[in-house]
């Protein structure tokens, strides 16, 4: 479904990032994989060897996407090194939890520049690359940040943020044949949420109506369809994989 197509995907060294790596390389893509720091360097070159292994293309490159030159030099090297840019996916985050009343300023300014300004970064060099000939992105948001959560302002604000990037951009570049889309994952099982309490798990539980959570393949699914012409008519989308939860 994405032969010889040039994929980056942002924050993807684990989890559902990670998930969409495996996914584009196994449907012929080129990955780039993208990690922020040095510390997680030793996993995103073991999403490489993974998919090297299965017969695919991939490169690691280190970036902070929440820095403009940094995101600018991330895109280069994927043209550089494959040739072309056809897909980007925004999938770096952070949460950085806590009420309203004792988040700090430092809680809420980092995940605002990872997760919001990040996506701005990203699409800011990689349109100017893809809007030649056109092609996909696929930018994170949450259900969260369609409907808020307590503890979250932060997080819902960045993810509500992208929403609205998302329909802008999409405008923008309709008539350049780049289609841009979001993904509203609900509560999928991750390195993140096995964080969470186990009172919360459950409660959460309750309130989705296929009575269990989701799993990372279930949202590579969605991104492969968005990535793919089998969305060629699709922008402007807010698709939510959450098992009903946001109804």
């Amino acid at each position: 479904m994405l032969k010889d197509k040039v994929a980056v995907i942002t924050g993807s060294s684990s989890g559902i990032g990670k998930e969409i790596a495996h996914t584009f390389a196994k449907n012929g893509a080129k990955v780039v994989v993208n990690y922020p720091f040095e510390r997680s360097a030793a996993e995103a070159e073991a999403v490489v060897e993974e998919i090297k292994s299965n017969g695919g293309e991939a490169i690691a490159v280190m970036a902070d996407v929440s820095n403009f030159e940094q995101a600018k030099e991330l895109m280069k090297i994927a043209v550089d090194t494959f040739g072309a840019l056809d897909i980007l996916v925004n999938n770096a985050g952070i949460t950085r939890d806590m009420l309203l009343l004792r988040m700090t300023e430092e809680e809420f300014d980092n995940v605002i520049n990872i997760n919001l300004k990040g996506v701005f970064n990203c699409m800011k060099h990689a349109t100017r690359i893809m809007m030649k000939k056109g092609g996909s992105i696929i930018n994170m948001s949450s259900v969260v940040g369609l409907h808020g959560n307590i503890g979250q302002c932060n997080y819902s604000a960045s993810k509500a943020g992208v929403v609205g990037m998302t329909k802008s951009a999409a405008k923008e570049f309709a008539s350049k044949s780049l289609r841009v889309n979001a993904i509203a994952p609900g509560f999928i099982v991750s390195n993140m949420t096995d964080k969470l309490p186990e009172a919360i798990k459950e409660n959460t539980l309750k309130g989705i109506p296929l009575n269990r959570f989701g799993n990372v393949q279930e949202v590579a699914n969605v991104a492969l369809f968005l990535a793919s012409d089998l969305s060629s008519y699709v922008t402007g989308e807010v698709i939510k994989v959450d098992g009903g939860m946001a109804m």
